[in-house]
């Protein structure tokens, strides 16, 4: 029975055994391998069979228990329960809040007063009469704009570029998914990416019925001698990355780690498709598609520095590229409305998406020292211009266990695993969004209660 659920390659496999193991288990119930009432084996036998520890398994056991997978009796073995289907649709990538509940989940722009600017830019476009909002939006009525775009990304970011080189889209994950489609082909296309990487990531690959590939990282970002390793034995088109300000580390590439990135990109004809959405304030460091326009992609937003509700998202693609994307833009959409082209240059010209990006900036600056603050005698990485902090748990902790005693006391955080993909490792580690909408005093507060949890780790943390 085990042989057709464990990958036959199992004892190979790298990383966190144990998500195999669970990965196994979703596939095995979800395509009816293994049916409702159907006896697993023994953890020890089980253990014996592949080779690795009982505790590997049992722990395997105890997150299928969690996810409803699986019961365990005692006395009566562990069960295929069926009480809860295994679906084919992921999470969603967008989730509200809940009510006295305070969500250190989400990492979207921090709350500095936008609306009231971007009702008053509303009201000028409002009084200009001679704006046509009949027709669709085209190359010329969304000039203007990317020449805006062009001013706001800066000069030596992601290369001499012009309104020409612009695309416009609907936020940063739509830039992606645009950027996939105008890359990837064949029946069976791979994208390389982070080997922890925001979720949409995974969503962009299943929409677009490619494998994703986790690269392994370090304390620079990206292995280049895992990507030069991945890409011989895999092939890929595509590598999917945040060189800036990865999501969750906190990490930034180096420019030495990202020139020899380049390098192997040059040799394999690999595209670099970077989403520097998350990064609010350059420091200089040119983008890949300043150190290689001719293979490298640059995708932003106003989603993290201005406002998450308008959906104001761009591409630059690489040298010669920019006709394809913007007829696989058209394909996908059209183009982005016209009234939030206008609004969106407007905030931008007008200089209100540069002072409020300056008023974002200072209070995740200051959110970001609170959280030093509190969670700093534990091993924390974090950047001051990033809207969360990612925390390693000490021993005694796993990443779903700390989640589920943080919403016992009403805090929500997102465990490493919701960032792993389902065949790469996954830390005992967090990611702390401080974008959360409240004031100082209960912010900090949050975050004593989550130290406070830190220190007292459940006895069975590690069985």
């Amino acid at each position: 029975m085990t042989d057709t659920i464990w990958p036959p390659d199992f004892t190979a496999t790298r990383g966190a055994k144990y998500i195999v193991l669970v990965q196994s288990l979703r596939n095995a119930v979800r395509t009816g391998t293994l049916k409702q009432g159907t006896r697993l084996p023994p953890v020890r036998e089980l253990a014996y069979e592949l080779g690795i520890t009982p505790g590997t398994v049992a722990r395997a056991y105890k997150l299928a228990v969690e996810e409803g997978l699986v019961e365990t009796t005692v006395g009566r073995g562990t069960y295929v329960t069926g009480a809860r289907a295994v679906s084919d649709i992921p999470e969603p990538l967008i989730n509200s809040g809940q009510p006295d509940m305070v969500n250190f989940r989400a990492a979207q722009v921090v709350n500095v007063g936008q609306s009231s600017a971007i009702l008053a830019q509303l009201q000028e476009l409002s009084a200009d009469n001679s704006r046509q909002y009949f027709l669709y939006p085209t190359e010329e009525t969304d000039r203007s704009a990317r020449e805006a775009v062009v001013d706001w990304i800066g000069q030596g970011r992601a290369g001499r570029i012009t309104a020409d080189d612009v695309v416009l889209a609907m936020g940063a994950q739509n830039a992606t998914i645009i950027a996939l489609q105008s890359v990837l082909h064949g029946p069976a296309p791979i994208i390389l990416t982070d080997e922890l990487a925001y979720p949409g990531v995974r969503h962009a690959a299943r929409l677009l019925r490619a494998k994703v590939i986790g690269v392994e990282m370090d304390e620079e970002g990206l292995r280049p001698d895992r990507l030069e390793h991945l890409l011989r034995e895999h092939g890929a088109q595509a590598l999917l990355t945040s060189a800036e300000a990865h999501s969750p580390t906190t990490t930034r590439t180096s420019l030495a780690r990202r020139k020899e990135i380049v390098e192997i990109a040059r040799r394999h004809q690999l595209q670099i498709i970077e989403d520097d959405c998350h990064c609010i304030w350059w420091e200089g460091r040119p983008a890949y598609r300043e150190m290689c326009p001719e293979l490298s992609w640059y995708i932003s937003s106003l989603t993290k520095s201005v406002s998450s509700s308008l959906r104001f998202g761009f591409i630059v693609p690489p040298q010669g590229q920019t006709r394809l994307v913007r007829q696989v833009a058209q394909s996908s959409f059209y183009g982005l409305p016209q009234p939030i082209i206008d609004l969106g240059e407007a905030l931008l010209r007008s200089g209100e998406a540069g002072n409020i990006r300056a008023r974002v900036r200072s209070l995740i600056n200051e959110r970001v020292q609170d959280a030093v603050n509190c969670l700093g005698s534990w091993d924390i990485s974090y950047n001051y211009d990033v809207s969360f902090i990612w925390l390693k748990l000490p021993q005694g902790w796993r990443g779903s266990s700390f989640v589920r005693a943080c919403e016992r006391a009403g805090i929500m955080l997102k465990a490493a695993d919701e960032f792993a993909l389902a065949d790469g490792a996954s830390p005992n580690a967090v990611r702390i969004g401080l974008s959360v909408d409240m004031e100082q005093g209960a912010f900090r507060a949050a975050l004593t209660k989550m130290s406070d949890i830190l220190t007292k780790p459940p006895s069975h943390a590690d069985v």
